[in-house]
């Protein structure tokens, strides 16, 4: 029996319902392959800071040191400003545990209608690495003079070599294992310093990956041509802002970002990785039983393989993928009256 240590943190929203979900689907999976979970829960989020004035106390990252990964609902709530809970909860998270590859599949899905009329099931299926810890989201800058008209705000992105390089290496080795072809997002013609600086390192590191077929794409282009044809993509890999925006686009693409998983990750395993579906806390519906919880679900998926059961993440996507494609069991966002509940307890049966 394998034994891992599992950080939760529900968060708020339909974070707290989808949780649950991807648990019990953990644990059903467990006792197939010989695992066993064991959960701490932090109720860090919105309503503590509001309660407390902090998203997480001060010595957070010490509590979440010795799990083996974490699991994480979703952050953010009417109320409290989104820089508030990214910066006091997720980023600190991001960046204390080294997490700097961001990655986050996409795949169309036999049952789920994409808005494509070109996205056929089982023909999409690509993957987004995303810069996770620097670039554009840096915490250099400021504001000037507020309240005058000559006010103003300075946001510096950081690009550094070893960052770029590791996030790359992580990206042309994916690639390498998968359909052996990386793109490459960029912005070089109008962007003069730092996206110059990012291709220089895309193709310095993609000679040591010989192996792999690469080209670039600016963003712009490449976030139409994500809609014309998606089909024609394995790797992406893109810059802190870059990978956050084409990692929705394709979401959206895919026919749901209910589905979407991510996965934050410390590549070398010397911190814990934090697993996390991408559509957030929803407070439109919280409450109401009606989320999706396969993007929790997914992610879970990804955490099971990061920690190196790769034959339990399978039995998970492919109960995803047979739950969409066998039967008419549907939440609402894919257009069915299921509850999270109800859509749990089919996927479980697959399972």
């Amino acid at each position: 029996m394998t034994n891992h240590r599992i950080a939760l943190i529900p968060g708020d929203g339909i974070g707290t319902e989808v949780l649950p979900a991807a648990r019990r689907v953990l644990d059903a999976v467990a006792a197939r392959h010989g695992l066993a979970f064991s959960y701490d829960e932090f109720d860090w989020s919105c309503a503590r800071y509001l309660r407390e004035g902090a998203m997480m106390p001060d010595d957070g990252l010490d509590q979440l040191r010795n799990h083996d990964a974490i699991l994480l609902g979703a952050v953010g709530y009417p109320g409290v400003p989104d820089h508030v809970s990214l910066w006091g909860l997720l980023i600190p998270i991001r960046r204390g545990f080294r997490q700097y590859v961001n990655l986050r599949p996409i795949r169309v899905f036999e049952g789920v209608q994409s808005p494509l009329r070109t996205a056929e099931p089982d023909e999409v299926d690509f993957v987004v690495v995303r810069e996770n810890v620097e670039g554009e989201y840096s915490e250099i800058g400021g504001r000037m003079n507020r309240g005058f008209p000559d006010e103003m705000a300075v946001q510096e992105a950081v690009f550094t070599r070893a960052g770029v390089n590791r996030v790359l290496d992580y990206a042309f080795g994916l690639a390498a294992r998968r359909g052996g072809r990386l793109t490459s997002a960029t912005k070089s013609n109008g962007i003069v310093h730092t996206m110059p600086f990012w291709d220089e390192l895309v193709n310095e590191r993609a000679q040591l990956h010989p192996h792999v077929s690469w080209d670039q794409e600016h963003i712009d282009a490449l976030a139409a041509k994500f809609v014309l044809d998606p089909a024609r993509y394995d790797v992406v890999v893109g810059s802190n802002l870059f990978g956050d925006i084409l990692s929705d686009l394709a979401a959206a693409v895919a026919g749901s970002i209910g589905i979407a998983p991510a996965a934050n990750l410390n590549p070398e395993r010397e911190f814990p990785s934090m697993f996390e579906p991408v559509h957030g806390s929803a407070p439109d519906i919280a409450g109401r039983g009606i989320a999706n919880p396969l993007g929790a679900i997914w992610s879970a998926a990804m955490m099971l393989d990061h920690l190196g059961h790769p034959a339990a993440a399978t039995d998970i996507t492919d109960a995803i993928a047979a739950v969409l494609a066998e039967t008419s069991v549907r939440t609402p966002d894919l257009g069915g009256s299921a509850g999270t509940s109800e859509f749990t307890e089919k996927l479980l049966e697959l399972l």
